[in-house]
């Protein structure tokens, strides 16, 4: 001990010495950080170059997907791989549901609420609720549009459930894969898009769909004007996600390959929405006159014919 004493003493008589010796001499802490290059202090100094890299996923945006990428993933045919899809909890299925109806501009939705835990819940609850409301509320608005007409008799239409359903759940699962697969396609063409994940994609459109719900409800409301304006409302508001969402990731694909992929979505999505509020609550009703039949104490009476 005694010999470590007198060689650390020893050490720093010459460290004094040298700095004596040249007091203008420079010292380097390794407690500060290390110099930025030239280079990379203009690239961040950058007019919106942070906002690119959110879009992107650039820099620190893809810490949390490293981190995710070390987690070790169960096989596909045991309950806990399956399990991970439906490992999220109310608040964050809320914040998810408050980011789909509320979009902020510039933001995009995956990075900001999705890339941390993808999650099935939302987007399976929030597409059944969503059958449910349309076609109760599509049987409800028929019945208060033909309320009072002497010839109209309510019928309950359950066949409207297992259509809506159907397509519902096809819009929600087919076409996030078709998206996914050309996405992945154009990522092989062009190295430095946005690649998002199959589930990624299917919470975007399931977490997009929300905004349907509380417009199906109103929808009941017999006044046409009114229901296509609350239409065109959640149309900009879903379509507005879908767009934010899905343009970083074509941006810098073909000027006009770009421009028709966020256009082929902003389509398939209005078709989706027109086409349920045209067959479900605009649909046309085919009345047939009424024959007369005789009665039995010799008056004539009429019958509805469906």
């Amino acid at each position: 001990i005694a010999c470590l004493i007198t060689h650390l003493l020893a050490e720093f008589d010459d460290a004094a010495n040298l700095l004596a010796a040249s007091p203008d001499a420079t010292t380097i802490s390794i407690d500060e950080p290390a110099e930025i290059p030239k280079n990379q202090r203009d690239r961040r100094q950058e007019p919106g170059r942070e906002e690119d890299d959110e879009l992107l996923g650039t820099d620190d945006s893809d810490k949390t997907e490293l981190l995710a990428g070390q987690k070790k993933s169960a096989p596909f045919w045991t309950f806990e791989y399956y399990q991970t899809f439906f490992d999220v909890d109310t608040y964050q299925v809320l914040d998810r549901i408050k980011g789909s109806v509320f979009p902020v501009p510039g933001k995009n939705f995956v990075r900001l609420y999705i890339r941390s835990n993808p999650d099935l819940y939302g987007p399976f609850w929030i597409c059944a609720t969503l059958v449910f409301t349309i076609a109760v509320s599509g049987n409800l608005s028929n019945f208060f549009i033909h309320l009072g007409k002497p010839t109209y008799h309510y019928v309950p239409e359950f066949r409207k459930v297992s259509i809506a359903a159907t397509t519902i759940y096809a819009y929600a699962w087919l076409v996030p894969l078709a998206l996914w697969g050309f996405l992945m396609w154009r990522n092989s063409k062009v190295m430095n898009i946005v690649s998002y994940s199959f589930l990624e994609i299917v919470c975007v459109y399931g977490y997009s769909l929300f905004v349907y719900i509380p417009t199906a409800i109103l929808w009941i409301i017999p006044q046409k004007v009114v229901r296509w304006v609350l239409m065109m409302f959640s149309l900009c508001l879903s379509g507005s996600v879908l767009v934010m969402t899905f343009w970083p990731a074509v941006r810098d694909d073909n000027r006009r390959i770009a421009l028709a992929t966020v256009g082929t979505v902003v389509l398939l999505h209005a078709l989706l929405s027109v086409g349920c509020l045209a067959y479900f609550f605009d649909a046309p009703e085919l009345d047939f006159p009424a024959p007369f039949v005789p009665v039995h104490n010799g008056t004539t009476g009429v019958t509805k014919s469906h």
